[in-house]
């Protein structure tokens, strides 16, 4: 596996390095030590998967408040997305900003999203599911989000909306 940091500090990009022969190939997604090395989180007491059927569904920007704080690794497993992470620690340099990447079933990217940043994607294929891995348990009365318009945030997502969630429609502004 390649780690890419990106912009956003404890933010990364993991790249598969895959082994390729005439069946096809075997990768590696996650190794606690190498992950560890990287002073990322090794341990996950989660999976969650979702799928969306249409191109242009908007899930996010969503997050869980202290003391249930989470770290994800969010990889594409069919179809194709655009994922973003927003950097929410208020000390941070990149207080905030965000990151976008495109995650596919052919590229086979994932990313390490730390604790206290914001998660969403939007699907750019029909019929995408998405893995997490996620760090902490789902706390309800935690949860929380940001709009996925906030001009605060300038995020410019690829493609017009085509289904969202009620919930993540009416996020509050951020102030």
């Amino acid at each position: 596996m390649r780690f890419v940091p990106t912009k956003l500090a404890g933010a990364f990009v993991i790249e598969a390095e895959p082994a390729e022969d005439s069946r096809g190939l075997f990768a590696r997604t996650f190794c606690a030590r190498e992950f560890g090395q990287h002073g990322l989180e090794t341990a996950f007491v989660q999976c969650s998967t979702s799928f969306s059927v249409r191109r242009g569904t908007l899930r996010g920007l969503h997050y869980q408040g202290p003391p249930a704080c989470e770290a994800k690794l969010v990889r594409c497993v069919a179809g194709a997305l655009y994922d973003v992470i927003v950097d929410l620690r208020p000390a941070s340099p990149t207080y905030l900003q965000h990151v976008g990447v495109e995650l596919t079933a052919r590229n086979r990217r994932s990313i390490y999203v730390p604790e206290m940043f914001a998660h969403g994607f939007q699907t750019l294929e029909d019929d995408t599911e998405v893995l997490y891995q996620i760090s902490e348990f789902h706390a309800p009365d935690k949860a929380a989000g940001l709009r996925f318009d906030d001009p605060r945030l300038g995020i410019h997502w690829p493609l017009p909306v085509s289904s969202m969630s009620d919930k993540d429609q009416n996020w509050a502004w951020l102030d």
